[in-house]
């Protein structure tokens, strides 16, 4: 059996994302229980030198749908970065999911 660009691609891809949305799920479910603003844990760095937990999971999402679309050759999608809450990132995270799972797997294995 030949494994495949795209289904090493797809495959890592859903476990990742699906991975980050399931911690981001417990954030949510963190600050609820302690009555916690949630801005207080998306705005955290664990050292003054880091991006805001917001800020990382903008980049990781963009730098895996980023990632397909130049294996199939599309254009690069465009997520604005305009998310304040845990739902909204959750939310970011199925969107790229969806992308990747949905960029051509032919168009992939070419390369």
């Amino acid at each position: 059996m030949t494994v495949t660009l795209s289904s090493s691609l797809k495959g890592a891809s859903a476990q990742m994302l699906g991975a980050l949305g399931g911690i981001l799920k417990k954030g949510a479910d963190h600050a609820a229980a302690h009555k916690l603003p949630e801005d207080v844990l998306l705005t955290f760095r664990l050292f003054p030198d880091m991006f805001p937990l917001t800020r990382q999971v903008q980049i990781a999402t963009d730098q895996v749908t980023r990632g397909a679309a130049r294996l199939a050759g599309m254009d690069l999608p465009s997520f604005p970065d305009v998310e304040t809450s845990f739902a909204q990132l959750i939310e970011r995270t199925n969107k790229a999911n969806a992308y990747v799972q949905g960029a051509s797997s032919e168009a992939m294995d070419k390369r």
